[in-house]
C-alpha cells in the first residue's frame, strides 16, 4: 500500500501535568498522591467536595481523581459542578470509590465523569490507570487530522483505511467511523447516545443492538481486548 506518513502529537511533559485528588480518607490521600508524585506528576488534594470543587476552579488540573461518598459536598454533585465550571470542560475526571453498584457507575458517567475506579487498587495499578487516562491529553489535533497512529493502528480518515500491526484493513464505513470516534480519546468511555449520536446521526433510527453488533465485528478485526463494554453505560478503547 501506499506509504503512510504518521502525524502524531506530542504528549505533555509530565511535570507539566496537574492531578487534583479528592478523598476523605486520609490514608487514600497519602497513598495515592505519593506514588503520583513519585512518577513526576503535579498532585493537589482535597478531603471533601466543597474543598475539591474550589482547588479545582483554582489549579484547573488536567486530570481529577474524585471519592462518591464524602461529607459536605458528595462526588457526584463536585462532579457535575466541575463539569459546568469555565476551563474544567476538558479536565479528565474519574472516580476512585469502593461504591461499584451498576447504578451508582451510571450515575458517575451521567454526572460527567469519563471513568469509573474500584477500590480497593494497588498503587502500581491505578498509576497505570492514570497513565492511560492521561494519553489522551495529546493535543486533540487528532481530531482532525486525516492520518492518526493509536498504539500499533493507523487510521487513514482521508481514505477510510485501517492499518493493524502493518496488515491494511478496509472497513464498512459505520465500523469505521465507530472506531475512528472510540480511538479518539483512548480510556474514555463514551455512551451509547454520544456514539449513536456521532455515528449514526439522524440518518436511520437504530438501537443499541446496533452498537454492540459493529462492536463485535471490530473485536474480530481489530482485536477483543482493545474493545471493552461499560455495563448500562457505553463502550470504550484502550490500547
Amino acid at each position: 500500500m501506499a506509504n503512510l506518513k504518521n502525524k502524531t502529537t506530542t504528549p505533555m511533559k509530565t511535570k507539566d501535568i496537574k492531578i487534583l485528588l479528592v478523598d476523605d480518607e486520609p490514608d487514600i490521600l497519602e497513598i495515592v498522591s505519593y506514588n503520583l508524585t513519585a512518577e513526576g506528576y503535579e498532585v493537589h488534594t482535597a478531603k471533601n467536595g466543597v474543598e475539591g470543587v474550589a482547588k479545582a476552579k483554582k489549579k484547573l488540573p488536567h486530570l481529577i481523581i474524585l471519592d462518591v461518598m464524602m461529607p459536605e459536598m458528595d462526588g457526584i454533585e463536585a462532579c457535575e459542578i466541575m463539569r459546568r465550571t469555565p476551563g474544567l470542560e476538558n479536565s479528565i475526571i474519574t472516580f476512585l470509590t469502593a461504591r461499584g453498584e451498576d447504578y451508582s457507575q451510571v450515575a458517575g458517567f451521567d454526572a460527567g465523569a469519563d471513568d469509573y475506579i474500584t477500590k480497593p487498587i494497588k498503587p502500581k495499578v491505578l498509576v497505570s490507570k492514570v497513565k492511560a487516562l492521561l494519553r489522551r491529553l495529546k493535543e486533540d489535533k487528532q481530531e482532525s487530522e486525516d492520518i492518526v497512529t493509536v498504539g500499533n493502528i493507523v487510521i487513514n480518515r482521508e481514505e477510510y483505511k485501517i492499518v493493524n500491526n502493518g496488515k491494511e484493513i478496509i472497513l464498512p464505513r459505520k465500523e469505521f467511523e465507530l472506531l475512528a470516534l472510540l480511538t479518539s480519546k483512548p480510556s474514555k468511555v463514551f455512551k451509547r447516545e454520544v456514539i449513536l449520536d456521532k455515528v449514526w446521526g439522524n440518518e436511520v433510527v437504530v438501537g443499541g443492538r446496533t452498537i454492540d453488533v459493529h462492536i463485535r465485528k471490530l473485536r474480530e478485526k481489530i482485536g477483543d481486548h482493545h474493545f471493552k463494554t461499560v455495563k448500562g453505560v457505553g463502550y470504550k478503547f484502550v490500547l
